[in-house]
């Protein structure tokens, strides 16, 4: 028997039929297969229900285990560590629960905060900057953490309710499609649920757009009064929130 064959054979073992391995082990160690067969999944899904709480306790224990144990069988270990097999559990959750999406995007903003938790430290710019930049030449730069992923539900005050041992609202969907915002403020890691004008004004300004720039945007979306005033209000809301890590005042401006 070949190595790739005796590969297949083990992972089968794993992760389908228990035994698989069956014909080429010898007799006496035969005792200790089901070992593996059970650990492997049981250490996997340990793993998933320590880098999900929140969602684990909204799935409750046997949903939680039961969707675990669909992400282990598709998903073999990919990374250096098993603190990174968390990835992509909220795809596998997805297809699971099409109709319940704030399942998935729990598992979005739970993985996001984690991994905000471990991001590149970074010092944000204090409000008091505010008055010293020159806004019409200025073009901000963002703390490293910062990410942002779409959002149709309330899966954000699911998760609040949950962590502060509260009892959660129901599933809803938004009523307009909107936005998670994740980032670490010193270390603490944060987020809001924001409307899809702020999640594309920070995308414009994360890829180099001036506010000047970000203010005419504004102003051409919902004129002049309420785009200005609403640029403002991002603007300290971004400081206050410490996403802003620095600032360049453009000579070509």
């Amino acid at each position: 028997m070949s190595l790739i064959a005796l590969q297949r054979d083990f992972r089968r073992h794993l992760l389908d039929e228990a035994g698989a391995v069956r014909s080429w082990v010898a007799p006496e160690a035969l005792v200790g297969l089901p070992v593996y067969h059970n650990a492997y999944r049981v250490q996997l899904t340990d793993c998933l229900a320590e880098a999900y709480p929140q969602l684990h306790a909204w799935l409750g224990g046997e949903g939680f285990v039961a969707a675990a144990r669909c992400h282990v069988e598709c998903t073999p270990p990919s990374g250096w560590t098993l603190g990174v097999y968390g990835v992509g559990f909220d795809r596998t959750l997805a297809k699971l629960y099409p109709d319940d999406p704030e399942i998935a995007e729990l598992a979005t903003l739970e993985w996001m905060l984690a991994e905000a938790f471990e991001g590149m430290d970074a010092e944000a710019l204090s409000p008091v900057a505010i008055a010293a930049i020159d806004w019409d030449r200025a073009r901000l730069s963002f703390v490293p953490t910062l990410r942002l992923e779409p959002a149709c539900t309330n899966a954000g005050a699911i998760w609040s309710a949950l962590s502060a041992n509260a009892a959660p609202p129901g599933a809803a969907i938004l009523p307009e499609p909107a936005a998670m915002l994740v980032w670490r403020q010193e270390f603490t890691p944060c987020f809001r649920t924001i409307e899809t004008i702020e999640r594309d004004a920070l995308q414009k300004m994360a890829v180099g757009a001036g506010f000047a720039d970000l203010c005419a945007w504004l102003v051409a979306a919902r004129g002049e009064a309420a785009g200005v005033a609403l640029a403002g209000a991002m603007l300290g809301q971004w400081f206050a929130d410490g996403l802003v890590m620095g600032y360049e005042e453009r000579s070509d401006a």
